[in-house]
């Protein structure tokens, strides 16, 4: 292996500690810190994220709240539940677990939160925040992956990357990310039907894959030295795997990210740093 693997469990170790530390602070000033889950259904996958979100919660010094609804569950309680969460003082940070059960409307649901709670930075409002350029809760998985950039002192002015995927949570939010002022790489967005894909990655000095296809990149799509940053979680029989072929494309990358322990770890870090931020700017309005 050639790359260096870029451990998004160190990074995330980092902003929790961080995290911890502004929780403290809020605490000495009389000021509890307050995260909320609405879960519906018994996803088993979604039951192990919400449980690890609500121990790096603790961790990190914040009240934890779990709200479960049945699988069954009306959009009408969803949004309810949720309006009852955005009254309720002790809550400044509040996630609703997706994907929900198909009868469902996510997007309704994210919509219902209020954008100042909004710890995943998806709510519409906050998006549009992201795409002026304003300070807001930001996605946070593409705050992830650029704070692992940041840590491991990646270069991204006027490097060439591409993203692949196109997606609201990750790849839409990350191609922003990388082409705003201060950060300025060049970015150019793929997807699963771009042609010649593995001809386009060749010419990136990073590569972000967020498509969810397992295997999508291999060591012949991926310029020598080239950052190349997983976002891919897929469940196989061999166990959870990403969108790149790992072992293959450490060989020709400089530096890439593991699945698992890459990019994953960063999400819950960043959703505690949003939830943080958060009660920060409670606190200042009410003082």
């Amino acid at each position: 292996m050639t790359a260096k693997v870029l451990s998004g469990r160190e990074v995330a170790a980092v902003v929790r500690g961080e995290v911890a530390e502004r929780v403290a602070a809020l605490a000495d000033d009389g000021k509890t810190v307050g995260l909320a889950t609405v879960l519906v259904g018994d996803d088993p996958a979604s039951k192990i994220y919400v449980r690890n979100k609500h121990k790096a919660a603790e961790r990190a010094g914040m009240l934890s709240f779990d709200y479960t609804l049945p699988a069954d569950a009306s959009q009408e309680q969803v949004e309810s539940l949720i309006e009852q969460l955005n009254r309720d003082d002790q809550i400044d940070g509040m996630i609703v677990q997706l994907p929900l059960p198909g009868h469902l409307d996510g997007s309704r649901a994210v919509l219902a939160i209020d954008p100042a709670k909004d710890a995943d930075g998806l709510h519409p409002y906050n998006l549009g925040l992201l795409v002026l350029d304003e300070p807001g809760p930001q996605p946070a998985t593409p705050s992830g992956i650029m704070r692992i950039l940041s840590y491991y002192e990646i270069a991204t002015s006027g490097k060439s990357a591409v993203v692949v995927g196109r997606s609201f949570l990750v790849g839409r939010p990350i191609a922003m990310m990388l082409a705003k002022k201060g950060v300025d790489a060049t970015v150019t967005q793929a997807h699963s039907r771009t042609p010649e894909l593995g001809s386009l990655l060749a010419t990136a000095d990073i590569v972000v894959v967020a498509a969810g296809r397992p295997g999508l990149v291999n060591a012949g799509d991926v310029k020598p030295g080239a950052v190349v940053i997983d976002v891919g979680t897929n469940r196989t029989d061999d166990g959870l795997v990403g969108d790149v072929d790992f072992a293959a494309v450490a060989e020709v990358a400089g530096a890439i990210t593991p699945v698992p322990g890459g990019v994953g770890p960063m999400t819950i870090a960043s959703l505690l740093a949003n939830t943080v931020a958060a009660a920060e700017r409670s606190h200042m309005r009410e003082g």
